[in-house]
């Protein structure tokens, strides 16, 4: 079996594995990119595995004109950087003792040793240069199957980093057969072990709750993640039963995944400080649910919010009545949204400034709004 793409014979990347091949050391692709180009999904990034020490990665980048990064070079890795375009290269590994992410590991040439400290089955899969596969632990069945799985013992991969746990649903979501639901093993695993989860850094458990909002469809993995007692652990009070009808209005409405929409139909407290949202992200979740509680018409949402967020605004909510807007209500959003308050404060002054200036044009424009955008200047004024 083997693997193509575009990415694979780009002359910036030959001249990676290139430099490691000519110094008579291994290169193998491995992890995401094998698993994406045998999906035929996207590949974005590019990680290889290779017998050689990171200081012998090093040297030989250096030789070979290229730019080595030393990234995490004490846990084997070094991003080569070759045309502009990084490439991470990390040593064949071994662990010898496992203090959850900070194992104490030693560099080696087995790569079925180097597969078994990886989290997923569909994750130890590697591919030479030529693009042919190697599949040292029965990935390409479980990849086949959409079934995410864990290598060996689930327990043991979740006590080695208990964000495996977030990992297992994000990767369903993205890459799991939902009919067939989750391995039984691994969630039992995942419960078992969710205490863990109170010890992880909050820009991680965020970084993770984003990628899985993102998937196609999340509503199967936040489910069994609800059902488990997951979901509230991450987010205490979230609700995920509504979901899958919004990521149904998505699909009937050809608007794409966006990971903040979706969190403001979650719900739940302090959500922004729990996954350690952007300012912008924060603000943008605090509108969304604001304009839930407030329930404003659509044409007052397109107005205020645009076309873009009113329009998020308008299918959260009807995810969460269970009806769907119809073709009138987005009408309705899109004439708000091209909608011009004619009243300036120009209009107004001097004979009003300052905080009553600004109660004036609220109330003017309350007012214009009510008129359903009818009233003209000469009208309001």
């Amino acid at each position: 079996m083997k693997i193509t793409g575009d990415w694979i014979t780009r002359p910036e990347t030959r001249a990676v594995c290139d430099i490691l091949s000519a110094g008579g050391y291994q290169a193998l692709f491995v992890g995401g990119c094998v698993r994406n180009a045998l999906l035929g999904a996207a590949v974005a990034d590019i990680d290889i595995a290779t017998d050689a020490h990171p200081d012998r990665v090093m040297d030989l980048a250096v030789r070979a004109g290229l730019k080595p990064v030393p990234t995490g070079i004490d846990h084997g890795t070094v991003t080569v950087v070759s045309g502009g375009l990084p490439h991470e290269i990390t040593s064949f590994r071994a662990d010898i003792e496992t203090f959850g992410r900070h194992a104490q590991v030693v560099f080696g040439q087995d790569i079925v040793a180097d597969a078994r400290r990886r989290d997923f089955t569909m994750n130890a899969l590697y591919a030479r240069p030529d693009g042919s596969v190697v599949d040292p632990l029965g990935g390409i069945a479980d990849l086949r199957a959409r079934r995410v799985r864990f290598i060996e013992d689930p327990a043991r991969r979740i006590r080695e980093d208990y964000l495996r746990i977030l990992r297992f649903f994000r990767f369903h979501a993205w890459y799991g057969d939902p009919r067939s639901g989750l391995d039984p093993e691994a969630l039992a695993a995942c419960v078992a072990a969710q205490d863990g989860l109170a010890g992880l850094s909050r820009e991680r458990v965020g970084a993770e709750m984003r990628k899985l909002l993102a998937a196609p469809d999340p509503a199967p993995a936040l489910a069994a993640m609800q059902g488990a007692g997951i979901l509230q652990a991450v987010l205490p009070g979230a609700d995920a039963r509504a979901m899958a009808p919004l990521v149904h209005l998505e699909s009937e409405t050809d608007t794409a995944p966006d990971a903040i929409r979706r969190l403001a139909l979650l719900g739940g407290e302090a959500v922004a400080e729990r996954l350690r949202l952007s300012r912008a992200e924060d603000r943008r979740l605090d509108m969304l649910r604001k304009a839930l509680v407030e329930d404003r018409p659509a044409a007052e949402l397109g107005y205020r919010h645009g076309i873009g967020d009113g329009g998020d605004i308008l299918l959260v909510r009807a995810a969460l009545v269970g009806e769907a807007p119809t073709p009138e209500t987005w009408q309705e959003l899109q004439r708000g949204a091209a909608a011009v308050f004619p009243v300036k404060p120009a209009d107004l002054m001097p004979g009003l400034a300052g905080p009553a200036l600004g109660a004036r044009l609220r109330a003017l424009e309350a007012r214009w709004i009510a008129s359903g955008f009818m009233l003209g200047r000469e009208d309001l004024l």
